[in-house]
């Protein structure tokens, strides 16, 4: 019995030693790696943080919120997934500058796997050889400077045509000069949709009356609203994948539906595209190609990366189409929002027009640089209301940010409407003060240099389109405020509310007061 009883207690004694060395060496080990960033209380089982960020404010003001109380890094839990939430600009030049090829990937979500071509569309690409080809061909087929340059007669022709028809139907509702009220958000998507029909795909049809009355044009609308609503939904299955099978909500079957009907109408432009070209109807060659012209000149009947040239087309149509209609539609919705609600900015803008344009032509691309403050109206909107508050990637390998120990697949979170609105480089910073960009931050620029301000975002990920749609930002608001005088239609400040799906969306209507400023004379030679 006694050897017994000691050969149990050596046993013993062994079992807590090992248990003691696995515990230090797992201590030294994990102090090795470093501590991890701060996680948020208050995490649901199961679902992790989920239930904090359902509330009625947008997803960047309850992030700001906890920044506020756990410092600029910390890390939720969405589901099962870790997420790394940086919201000051030092840290966001550590993750776009030292760490950016780690950082150059995208989590993989339901709407990833049934939404975009196997992850073909350039947007969602995992990082790699085909991503990098995709972006060189993007930028050298249709969006580099040069080639936006040369597309500047279609951006003034659908820009135009749309003013001329707002004009029309102020004379239709109107015997004198009284104001007609117009529902804003919709003006500024049929623009948005007939500019980048018209570039990408060769579309005039969609514009105007078609809008209003062709019921293909409506459907086809219709579901791409749809579409980037669905985008913007993170599913009960990315919390919890083993409840993918129940599919709360019905996200996944009309994530499935929503793509193919898209998938069917952008396949019915690629094949109108190459019967032209194979009848060799269009003999024109001094004409303006659209973006499926010139990807069929280019690479019909090859691979890129494996990948046929025919997904290869409708991906990447499907990508400029729905990346430039969304962001340019929020973009000129806020900044008419903001002159409205600050009309001593809006003057400025009216006087800055007639002084470098006057009263009897349009305003042309090649004025926009003489509008400075027009300019700086701009990039004030984007500062107050990004289009993308909130960038997303994931961590391809394990790093360190901000020397805090971050392991491969966590999710990042960079929050831009929080650093863009930080008051140590941001005097006031929620005030609407478009002088800044012409005094205190006049340098500052868009274009992911000053990580202060990276509206589009920044690094190898940057979005590709920044020309492209400030270009038509410009040119929109330029013109539509030349053409029309415009006011609230009460004495309240306009409602700024707000909510994220894809970009950051007014919730509310924008409802506003038009009527011509200048001659009948100048519509009618539009």
């Amino acid at each position: 019995m006694d050897l017994v009883e000691n050969s149990l207690n050596a046993v013993g004694v062994g079992l807590i030693s090992l248990v003691i060395v696995c515990f230090v060496v797992w201590r030294r080990f994990k102090g090795s790696k470093g501590r991890e960033a701060p996680i948020v209380s208050g995490s649901w089982p199961l679902l992790g943080h989920l239930p904090l960020l359902s509330g009625s404010k947008a997803t960047h003001h309850i992030l700001g919120a906890m920044a506020d109380k756990y410092g600029p890094i910390f890390t939720i839990k969405l589901g099962s997934a870790a997420v790394l939430v940086v919201n000051n600009w030092e840290l966001a030049k550590e993750c776009f500058t030292t760490n950016d090829l780690t950082l150059s990937y995208r989590p993989t979500v339901l709407m990833t796997e049934h939404m975009t071509y196997n992850q073909c569309m350039f947007s969602f690409t995992p990082y790699g050889a085909f991503w990098r080809e995709t972006r060189k061909i993007i930028n050298s087929g249709y969006l580099s400077n040069n080639k936006v340059d040369l597309l500047s007669d279609i951006r003034v022709f659908e820009v135009k045509s749309s003013i001329r028809e707002l004009f029309n139907l102020w004379s239709r509702k109107n015997d004198n000069s009284n104001f007609m009220l117009v529902e804003m958000k919709q003006w500024f998507r049929e623009l948005a949709f007939n500019v980048t029909f018209h570039m990408f795909a060769g579309k005039q049809d969609f514009g105007g009356d078609a809008i209003t009355n062709d019921k293909e044009a409506q459907k086809c609308l219709k579901t791409i609203r749809e579409y980037l609503r669905l985008v913007g939904v993170f599913t009960v299955a990315d919390a919890i994948p083993l409840l993918r099978w129940f599919d709360f909500g019905g996200h996944e079957k009309a994530m499935k539906q929503t793509f193919k009907e898209l998938d069917s109408v952008i396949g019915a432009w690629l094949e109108e595209h190459r019967k032209k070209k194979m009848k060799a109807l269009d003999h024109d060659d001094k004409r303006n190609k659209d973006f499926i012209d010139v990807m069929l000149s280019m690479i019909d009947g090859s691979t890129i990366e494996g990948i046929d040239s025919d997904t290869f087309i409708k991906a990447t149509t499907m990508t400029l189409v729905l990346g430039a209609t969304d962001t340019s539609i929020v973009t000129h919705t806020w900044a008419i929002c903001l002159l409205l609600n600050n009309p001593h900015a809006l003057e400025k803008v009216k006087e800055e027009i007639d002084t470098n344009v006057g009263k009897e032509r349009c305003v042309n691309e090649s004025d926009i640089n003489k509008l400075v403050y027009l300019q700086a109206v701009v990039k004030e909107t984007l500062r107050l209301y990004p289009p993308t508050p909130i960038t997303f990637r994931e961590f391809g390998e394990d790093c360190n940010i901000g020397g805090y120990y971050v392991k491969k697949g966590t999710r990042l979170f960079t929050n831009l409407w929080k650093i863009q609105t930080d008051p140590r480089m941001w005097p006031d910073p929620l005030e609407f003060k478009p002088e800044r960009f012409l005094t205190t931050h006049k340098d500052v620029d868009v274009r992911g240099h000053h990580y202060e301000f990276i509206p589009f975002g920044s690094g190898r990920r940057i979005c590709p389109g920044i020309t492209f749609g400030l270009r038509t930002t410009y040119l929109t608001l330029a013109s539509f405020i030349q053409s029309f005088e415009i006011a609230k239609p009460s004495n309240k400040p306009i409602d700024m509310s707000a909510v994220v799906e894809v970009t950051n969306i007014k919730v509310t209507p924008l409802d506003v007061l038009i009527k011509p400023r200048l001659s009948p004379k100048f519509y009618e030679n539009i």
